[in-house]
């Protein structure tokens, strides 16, 4: 009788469980690999430390003596979602510096790329372009890329995701958003794999200081 008590608890959590994974396929998630879960709110955030597009050093200890920092996640100059965010977040960039925080815009591609996608968003912010994808496995953004998903951007958008990223596997970061505090500690995060739903400005900004 407990037996069959348990398997009847259990069943909504399977039933839920393969309904997550479904969803997680269907934007691109190979769930037969690691499936990122993000860094935790209060946690100790990685460090930040890298090339801009630019040329500049970047190193999240060093800005965050004087402002904290916002860490955007985007996956390529070929997604359209991501360009048309960045280029609102540039657009509404001044009311995120007034708050004295930075704005750090991470992706996976090449610096080629990474410079189209700053030209496509007119972007005044700064963008790194994670070439070890060390940042992002850090932040526990990165998951590999279904064969499936794979064929729908190249057929759909001209665009081979292992290429764009010179890498030898199609991975891409999940557009996550990380506010990180004065103390070193992430104090608010917008984590969604559902591409589609980003970070509002308004958000951001409501959870600076």
């Amino acid at each position: 009788m407990k037996n069959v008590l348990f398997v009847f608890l259990l069943i909504p959590s399977l039933l839920l469980s393969q309904e997550d994974n479904k969803a997680l396929l269907k934007k691109g998630v190979n769930t037969e690999k690691y499936i990122p879960k993000g860094v935790n709110t209060g946690s100790d955030a990685p460090l930040i430390k890298g090339n801009s597009i630019k040329g500049e050093e970047v190193n999240s200890k060093t800005i965050l003596q004087e402002k904290e920092i916002v860490v955007i996640f985007y996956r390529g100059e070929w997604c359209p979602i991501c360009n048309r965010y960045l280029s609102n977040l540039s657009d509404s960039l001044s009311y995120i510096i007034s708050k004295n925080a930075e704005v750090l815009v991470v992706g996976p591609e090449t610096f080629e790329n990474a410079e189209k996608t700053s030209e496509k968003a007119e972007a005044a912010f700064t963008i790194i372009s994670d070439t070890t994808m060390q940042i992002q496995k850090d932040f526990d953004v990165l998951f590999y890329v279904t064969k499936k998903y794979q064929r729908k951007i190249k057929t759909f958008l001209f665009t081979d995701i292992a290429e764009n990223n010179s890498q030898e596997e199609a991975q891409l970061p999940v557009p996550a958003t990380y506010i990180i505090g004065r103390d070193g500690k992430i104090k608010w995060r917008h984590f969604d794999y559902d591409y589609s739903r980003r970070a509002s400005v308004k958000s951001i900004i409501d959870n600076l200081d």
